[in-house]
């Protein structure tokens, strides 16, 4: 056996649900984590060996954490790059910290994939008013207003109509400075999450198709029912951004399919991301060991999948509402993140059901299979 040695402790920066499934797959491979996060009761904190309690800028506690740490990753992207730097003085980050901070900031990450040759939507810069009216010149009506920092799940972003509506949106949007990005009309949005090891390999799963409600992630369909063609080029889009970051560890990127087949890279993601929790059910093994494996320095087997999947997330206290029935209904498979409370939008668990290897069902299908769960006709 090569990397960590069995027992060794993984650091988690981040007290999440994405840090509660990798604590639970580095377990199953031997392993034991740590957690930092100035949450009590979190829903990693639940299942991990240990708990530092503390800011991510806190040197007191990125120093208690790191000490009780063979290697370090992170769940999230809302921690301190700074701290991650701290950490990585004492011990291995993986991703790095420079990898953090492009997916941190908008325009970095804009910036990053032009010069990687992954395709985007058109893009500008706006730090003044001014700015934002020579951008919308350029880029024309529709077009998305962005924090640069911050921001998921559709929140910091504004829809731009008319020229009536810049000055409301520039102002509401903050801090300085925004991006604003071409308005793309899509046909699909699809996700490839691609793990590479310490040796360099690449795995990557297969090419998903996700369906938002209210901005939230709401089914993700792997795999994505679109042309081959489209597959390729999400998964070389994929590839080109884990070998350009030179990363270690896991990341997902977040791709649009405009109506003529052109696929568009919108984010890029450093860690587990939601539209791959299907890969924990239909998958030899998934997103979380991916991660594991790699932060630990073993080797990465194949990302294939044994079974079709869909992925329906719980959100809130609607979709927790029917949980009892979720519970009895044979092939619904429930992943919850021991949350105590169903606030509107909090995503609090998920559900996945699997299907045999090109079985995946059509829309009315996706819908029977899901029972409660069924999303609205469309």
């Amino acid at each position: 056996m090569t990397g960590l040695p069995l027992g060794a402790t993984i650091g988690i920066v981040g007290g999440g649900q994405l840090g509660r499934m990798t604590a639970m797959a580095a377990a199953r491979l031997g392993y034991r984590c740590h957690i930092l996060t100035p949450e009590t009761d979190s829903p990693a904190g639940q299942v991990c060996a240990g708990v530092t309690l503390g800011e991510y800028e806190d040197p007191a506690a990125l120093r208690a954490f790191a000490a009780a740490s063979d290697v370090i990753t992170f769940e999230f992207e809302n921690v301190s790059a700074e701290g991650l730097d701290l950490l990585a003085s004492f011990k291995p980050v993986r991703p790095a910290p420079s990898v953090l901070r492009v997916s941190q900031y908008r325009i970095a990450e804009k910036s990053f994939l032009d010069a990687a040759g992954v395709p985007t939507a058109p893009w500008r810069a706006v730090s003044t008013r001014a700015d934002l009216t020579a951008a919308v010149a350029a880029l024309g009506l529709p077009a998305v207003l962005k924090t640069a920092r911050l921001g998921y799940d559709g929140k910091g972003q504004a829809l731009l109509r008319s020229p009536d509506d810049l000055d409301a949106a520039f102002e509401k949007l903050s801090p300085k400075p925004l991006i604003l990005e071409s308005f793309v009309d899509f046909a699909a949005e699809v996700s490839v999450i691609v793990a590479r090891g310490a040796d360099g390999t690449l795995a990557a799963f297969d090419t998903v198709e996700n369906r938002h409600r209210d901005h939230i992630l709401d089914l993700t369909l792997a795999p994505a029912p679109l042309p081959e063609s489209v597959h390729a080029a999400a998964q070389e889009a994929a590839r080109k951004v884990a070998l350009a970051l030179d990363l270690v560890g896991l990341l997902a990127v977040e791709m649009f399919v405009t109506r003529d087949g052109t696929v568009l890279a919108n984010e890029i993601a450093p860690r587990p991301h939601n539209s791959g929790h299907w890969t924990i059910d239909a998958c030899p093994a998934s997103q979380f060991e991916m991660l594991v494996r790699a932060v630990a320095g073993l080797r990465l087997p194949p990302a294939v999948r044994h079974s079709d999947a869909v992925m329906k997330n719980l959100v809130g206290p609607d979709d927790m509402a029917h949980l009892p029935t979720v519970l009895a209904t044979p092939g619904l498979i429930p992943h919850l993140y021991g949350k105590a409370e169903a606030r509107p939008g909090r995503k609090m668990g998920h559900v996945n059901r699997l299907f045999p290897l090109g079985a995946l069902p059509g829309p009315f299908g996706i819908a029977d299979a899901l029972g409660p769960l069924a999303p609205d006709p469309v």
